[in-house]
Order: structure tokens, then sequence, then C-alpha cells
């Protein structure tokens, strides 16, 4: 993300609302969490990473893998979900790295988003990369396949996104991060077991981010129909983790190319 994109001056999330400040409370209600409730700079002021995904078992998942990637003590089986006061939303935090589910659609992404980025704010937080991992149906790319969305697009194919508020058509880019993209592509030449591609995402009614990795499930020119074997949509689902694993390690200085072994016998046990 770059400063027109959400950060102030000084690299602080930034959020455009000048009656924030002017609040005795903000209540981020379906996290459960809150300005006065909540310590929310001690809690969070070091996250730099936050990737989100629908499915709550699949971020709480994702959370565990960091655990074991960033070198944490434990198995990480007992991390613990943050937001576990309300059923709305999950998230769990593993050091410098946030994970959330969004549930499904652009109202329940759009309500986790708003509280999410003002979470930020108020735990002054600097220079955060935004993430969805996901799945996704794809045109003419063998199932499997890891593409790092470059521009989401609507049902009119234009790079957009329009949403009405009091009463004004508001219509924004939907261009992610191409430094971003590209540093994630470069990443992907770690991984051999599967291919990664920038390309672009057809959302119709959907939702974006700052950045969007997501395996094809299936060729939707060959059909409609997911007829892979549940466990190969779960090595599948484990695909885009593995990619933003050595991503952040890499911005941490953290990454060791000889435990990608270790890695397959996470994912295989």
């Amino acid at each position: 993300m770059t400063e027109k994109k959400g950060y102030a001056g000084n690299g602080f999330v930034h959020v455009k609302n000048p009656h924030l400040a002017l609040m005795d409370e903000d209540i981020l209600y379906h996290l459960d969490l809150g300005t006065k409730t909540h310590n929310l700079p001690a809690m969070f002021g070091d996250i730099k990473f936050v990737c989100v995904g629908g499915s709550p078992n699949r971020m709480k998942a994702f959370a565990q893998f960091m655990h074991k990637e960033l070198g944490f003590e434990g198995d990480g089986k007992d991390v613990k979900d943050i937001c576990a006061g309300t059923d709305r939303y999950s998230m769990y935090k593993v050091g410098p790295v946030l994970s959330v589910s969004h549930g499904m659609g652009i109202p329940s992404i759009s309500i986790m988003l708003h509280e999410l980025i003002k979470l930020l704010h108020h735990a002054k937080c600097r220079g955060v990369t935004i993430i969805r991992i996901g799945t996704s149906g794809g045109l003419g790319i063998e199932p499997g396949s890891v593409v790092i969305t470059d521009t989401a697009l609507d049902s009119f194919f234009k790079p957009q996104f329009e949403q009405v508020i009091l009463d004004n058509v508001v219509v924004r880019s939907t261009e992610l991060d191409k430094d971003l993209a590209e540093e994630l592509l470069n990443c992907s030449k770690e991984i051999h077991d599967f291919p990664t591609m920038i390309g672009h995402t057809m959302c119709t009614y959907d939702f974006y981010e700052a950045a969007v990795v997501c395996v094809t499930l299936l060729n939707r020119l060959e059909g409609d129909q997911i007829t892979v074997p549940h466990e190969v949509l779960l090595e599948y689902q484990r695909r885009p983790q593995q990619l933003i694993s050595i991503f952040i390690k890499k911005r941490l200085g953290l990454y060791n190319q000889n435990k990608l072994l270790d890695n397959a016998f996470f994912f295989s046990n």
C-alpha cells in the first residue's frame, strides 16, 4: 500500500474520517474490541501483515502454520481467537501477522474491513500489508494454479467497484499494488510444486484488497463442477498459504530455503 492507499505521511495507517478523532470511544462491535475496553496499540501495534480469507477454520490453520514458520515455541494448536466474544469473525495473531476471517460476500467483508482498518489506525500500526488468501474458479488455466491478482474486473470487464453512499455513486479503482504482486511472484520461484502467475480476477459483485492470491479449483472453460477429491482440494487451499509464508519470512529476514521440506511435512500431517 502507498500513502494514497491508506497511509499518512508518517507511515501510520490512516482513516480518512475527520470525525474519528472526536469520538470519545470507538466500539468495533463485530470484532468484539474497543478503544476503551482494550489497549489496541499494545495488542496490535506490531502488526505488519494482515491476511484475510472467508473461512474461520482456514484462517486458524494459517495462523497455526505461520506459528511454525516464524519459529515460535509450541505447535500453535492453542492459538486463541481474539474475536471469540462474537460469532461474526475469527481473528488470530502470530507475532506481526494477523489472520482474519471475513465470511462471504460484499456486506460481510465490507463490515470486517471497515472495523479492521479502524483497528489498525487505533493501534498506531505502520507499513501494513493486507492480502486476501482464497480460492476461485479459473479461465483457461489448470486447477491448482495459484493466481496473484493485479486487477479485479467487474461484470462489465472494467477495473472498478461502484458503491452507493448517501445517494451518491462512488467509483473506486480495483487495481492492486503491482510492486507487491511482483514481489509475491518472485517469492513463488522458491516453490516448484505448482504453477504461479499474475492475472486478472473477475469479481462480478464481489470485493478487493491490497493484494489477492487465490488457487484455482477448476477450469470454467471445461465445466463448472468441482470433481477432484476432497483431500486434493485441501492441498490446493494450502498453496497460497505456502506462498504467503515465504513472502512474510523474506520481508522479516527469516527465510531459509532448507526448510521447504519441513513445510511439505507440515502440510501432509
